[in-house]
């Protein structure tokens, strides 16, 4: 959105929200909702506007939500009163992040601890080169669950293991990951390993965490051959030979390489229909073409979200089955969806004010009797 009135849609479990920036240069979300008799007004993905206007009776908002016009209304109606309802918005690294909760905790914690591990990337000066769309036939939860562990990688993704430490166990990659950071502050890259998410997060909404792994042999980037794709990001100037893992809230992921990102977006739109965008990032003044070949920049991300669309969909099938009982989880390979799950059920009770079952937690899976759990 680099200009005034430039404007997008995201939508989520039944709620759309317009995504603007308005007249100073900050960024409003505004619920897609009139606040006269309820119609959606903007119902295309994206465009530009000076300000908004509803297509049933014509009442029309600034772009910040403010009504302007609302016509043969009684003398004395508060237009003050009925503005677009204002989400929560904030602006980290170029990346705008929502909150449908009035009551939604300090952002700030979220900022401090993931700025570091932004920073080299320079988020705020890339752009878009690619975005799409993979809509999964599965609930939300299956879609993140396959997202948070790579023990499927090596039988599901042969192009993507052959070049990244994270299909190994971490054992496996102490030493190369020792190597990469070792070079990794020669291209601005310092940060160290952290994991804090689920429920190590400071608060429900602040989930969030980075970790650096190495990629293999001899792989600079993320593309059929290990070469790089684009001209390097922000402040670095150089290839290290890892990539890092980002964690921005509970549904929304990214892989950032020294040449480019890829952002992962899920967003539930039904009880077995879940969207999963990605979005490529490439430096602002990349030029397509000259700088990078799309297809070149998307293959291996495309390629392994198509195969895990169709892993995730006969999961689905699978988990319907009445008949179905979960399996143990790996100790070496699927910690970070053990947690995943915790995080799920704990969240719920929460929300139920305690009302679900007491279960145990999930690394004691496979200890019940006969093996079931």
């Amino acid at each position: 959105m680099p200009e005034r009135g430039d404007w997008f849609l995201y939508e989520i479990a039944g709620e759309s929200v317009i995504i603007v920036r308005d007249g100073e240069g900050g960024i409003n979300a505004l619920l897609n909702v009139c606040r006269h008799r309820g119609s959606r007004i903007c119902d295309v993905p994206a465009g530009h506007d000076t300000r908004f206007t509803c297509p049933y009776h014509g009442w029309s908002y600034g772009l910040d939500g403010a009504l302007k016009g609302a016509a043969r209304m009684e003398p004395g109606f508060d237009r003050a009163a009925h503005g677009l309802r204002r989400l929560r918005v904030r602006v980290l690294e170029g990346l705008v992040f929502v909150n449908f909760d009035v009551a939604a905790p300090d952002f700030g914690e979220f900022e401090r601890a993931m700025a570091p591990a932004l920073a080299p990337y320079g988020l705020a000066k890339t752009r878009v080169a690619h975005r799409q769309n993979y809509p999964i036939a599965s609930n939300w939860k299956l879609a993140v669950e396959n997202y948070c562990e790579c023990y499927h990688c090596q039988p599901a993704h042969p192009e993507y293991s052959v070049g990244h430490g994270r299909a190994l166990p971490d054992a496996e990659c102490v030493t190369m990951l020792a190597e990469v950071m070792a070079r990794a502050p020669a291209v601005g890259l310092t940060q160290n390993s952290i994991r804090r998410s689920w429920l190590r997060a400071p608060a429900f909404g602040l989930e969030h965490g980075f970790d650096r792994y190495p990629l293999l042999r001899g792989q600079e980037t993320g593309s059929r051959d290990g070469k790089p794709v684009a001209p390097l990001l922000g402040s670095i100037r150089g290839y290290d030979g890892g990539a890092t893992d980002l964690q921005l809230g509970a549904l929304t992921f990214a892989l950032a390489y020294c040449d480019h990102v890829v952002l992962y977006r899920f967003a539930p739109r039904g009880l077995n229909l879940t969207d999963c965008e990605v979005i490529w990032l490439v430096r602002e003044d990349a030029v397509e073409g000259r700088d990078y070949r799309l297809a070149d920049l998307t293959w291996l991300w495309d390629v392994t979200t198509i195969a895990d669309k169709r892993i995730i969909e006969r999961n689905q099938a699978g988990v319907d089955s009445r008949f179905y009982q979960p399996g143990p989880l790996s100790a070496v390979m699927e910690t970070f969806t053990r947690d995943f799950a915790d995080w799920v059920v704990e969240t719920l009770r929460s929300a139920t004010g305690g009302g679900l079952p007491d279960r145990r937690p999930l690394a004691s899976i496979g200890k019940a009797a006969g093996g079931k759990t």
